[in-house]
């Protein structure tokens, strides 16, 4: 669009109606530019405004009419057709088109170098570099592969190339977007747009952050050095810092700091606390939970790992530094040591009264079907993102689950074996908790039983779509199976092309954030493919062949009817346990409102 400097006529009728400027002749507008709409403001600096049409912008229950009232605009660009009024300082920002700007105290842009964010650990030792358009994905790989040396230092090379740009900087506001009754935002970067808006309202304090599109940031939130992914909600006087939250998530109430989160992770509760954090989304924390609090060593380098499926219970304390595979369930309880939970899909829960940690692996599969169905079909169901620009794998069962399972049978194995020589009818796991009392392994025949009729039913959920009845082509048992699976950000990508990309990166044939993104994008389109790859062997892991015959996929697909009939049956069973539940149906005066309210 092209920009003139302001006449003599418009000048007067801006003095008329009570703006100021030091310099009118650094005011600059566009051709379609109405004085009328401008009502006691001070211009100062380069100050760029667009279009104004007669019309009026709206956001719940404000509406006003497009121009600028009440405001002190300073060295910033105001796209067409925006509401801006009782703005007490917006210097320095970039705002797009049909933005609604309401009644906030400052909006400034630093001059200082760009901030960076400390993640995952509180020493700064995974630091990253955000900007404008960086996804979750991009925030993890940097900030995990910290020995990739030569890759570490391109990154900050092709940010700061990036940054220069005004796609990459900060202090912008993209198209559609709303904030209104806010006091601070200092170097934010806010991506909306007309498909995607972003609503900022009732803020305390946003500062050296990017917003992505489509997100609610509501009432009371504070937040410095952040990285938000599109469609977050956070509400409700959270405290963040230093820390990145993935797409389609939900923080409020609680205090999170130095962690990153992957998309669809839920935390609602005002005494829960997360610090020095890997949560791979897909999780809940619920009330009670102090994730980090405990600080049992004299450094700050301890962190905490978390596989997608993340739950962890009412009330749970855990120390630092801790892992867990996926999907694993915490019961209530302060866990007085460090741990590393290698059995996917479990119960773990700390035995006090006989001071031991106890296992439940499979726990999800053999008692808790309707969730865990459930989890994979709202999480792709609640997917409402409009660009997508984060790939996310929301199944439950996928090659990354599926080898923590067959690695989870084979622990069991070792343990059932170690068990039967020395004569005791006792499981005991080794290595997942640090300290001399024991961990013992609860229903360990049922979950290894469990565990294999969930790898069956991963691989022919993955291959009957493609084959139904028919043998899948041999050439799927081409190659080894690809045991090891990156979980970048929610897309799932196999190590091997993992560590291809990180070299593309530190050699510098990738040599901006646009080419990574493009091979991203192309390691997705290849991932059905992969998978179905992947699946295929697992099933010949199973027989122990290199590849199936006709009699081998005939049993697949019989023992496929028996597992969907279980799993079907289980949903049924798992939901009706909390329907025929007397204590939760006596608060509703008859079956009419218990439906009426819970359905």
């Amino acid at each position: 669009m092209n920009y003139r400097n302001l006449t003599t006529e418009e000048i007067d009728k801006l003095k008329s109606l009570g703006n100021r400027s030091s310099n009118w002749q650094t005011i600059r507008v566009a051709e379609h530019f109405d004085a009328e709409r401008l009502t006691d403001n001070r211009l100062e600096g380069d100050v760029t405004i667009g279009e104004m049409t007669e019309s009026t912008l709206s956001c719940t229950s404000l509406s006003l009419p497009i121009g600028i009232s009440g405001s002190w605009l300073q060295n910033c660009t105001i796209g067409n057709n925006c509401a801006i009024y009782n703005v007490k300082m917006l210097s320095g920002y970039t705002v797009g088109n049909n933005c609604l700007l309401f009644n906030i105290d400052e909006m400034t842009a630093s001059d200082d170098d760009h901030p960076w964010l400390e993640p995952m650990n509180e020493n700064g030792g995974r630091k990253i570099l955000p900007f404008n358009g960086m996804t979750i994905g991009d925030a993890y790989m940097w900030a995990r592969f910290r020995g990739e040396t030569a890759m570490i230092e391109r990154l900050e090379q092709i940010t700061r190339q990036t940054i220069q740009t005004t796609q990459g900087g900060y202090a912008t506001v993209g198209d559609c977007c709303t904030v209104k009754n806010t006091k601070c935002l200092r170097n934010v970067a806010i991506r909306s747009s007309a498909d995607d808006p972003t609503l900022v309202e009732e803020c305390i304090m946003l500062g050296d952050g990017v917003i992505g599109y489509g997100c609610k940031l509501e009432y009371g939130i504070i937040a410095e050095r952040f990285l938000l992914g599109e469609h977050v909600h956070l509400e409700f006087g959270l405290r963040l810092n230093d820390t990145v939250v993935g797409d389609n998530s939900t923080l409020a109430r609680c205090e999170v700091g130095n962690s990153i989160i992957f998309p669809a992770h839920e935390q609602h509760h005002n005494n829960s606390f997360l610090i020095a954090a890997l949560v791979m989304g897909q999780s809940n924390v619920a009330a009670g939970g102090t994730l980090g609090s405990n600080h049992n060593s004299r450094t700050a380098d301890n962190e905490i790992s978390c596989g997608r499926g993340f739950w962890p219970g009412l009330c749970v304390s855990v120390k630092h530094s801790s892992r867990f595979a996926s999907n694993c369930l915490l019961a209530k309880a302060d866990y007085p040591s460090e741990l590393n939970i290698t059995l996917p899909f479990a119960l773990v829960n700390n035995n006090a009264a006989k001071n031991q940690l106890e296992v439940m692996p499979a726990y999800w599969w053999m008692y808790n079907m309707y969730a865990m169905d459930r989890n994979s079909r709202k999480f792709a169901a609640r997917d409402k993102r409009h660009y997508k620009a984060q790939h996310i794998e929301f199944d439950n069962l996928a090659p990354d689950t599926a080898e923590e399972i067959i690695i989870g049978r084979d622990l069991l194995h070792i343990w059932t074996e170690e068990a039967y020589r020395e004569g005791k009818t006792e499981i005991v796991a080794h290595g997942m908790e640090k300290g001399k009392r024991k961990t013992v392994i609860l229903k360990a025949g049922e979950a290894y039983n469990a565990y294999r009729d969930m790898l069956v039913y991963y691989a022919m959920n993955t291959l009957s779509p493609v084959f139904g009845d028919k043998l899948p082509d041999s050439s799927l048992a081409e190659g080894q199976r690809e045991t090891h699976w990156v979980n970048i950000g929610g897309q799932l990508i196999a190590e091997q092309d993992m560590k291809q990309l990180i070299a593309d990166i530190a050699d510098g044939r990738l040599n901006s954030w646009d080419d990574i993104h493009s091979r991203f994008d192309t390691l997705w389109e290849a991932y059905p493919a992969a998978k179905q790859r992947h699946a295929y062997q697992v099933l010949c892991h199973l027989s122990q062949k290199k590849c199936l015959d006709e009699q081998e996929w005939s049993m697949y697909n019989a023992q496929y009817q028996r597992i969907k009939q279980y799993v079907a049956d289980q949903k049924v069973l798992s939901r009706k346990k909390d329907d025929d539940n007397e204590f939760r149906r006596m608060t509703y005066w008859n079956d009419a409102e218990l439906h009426a309210v819970l359905d």
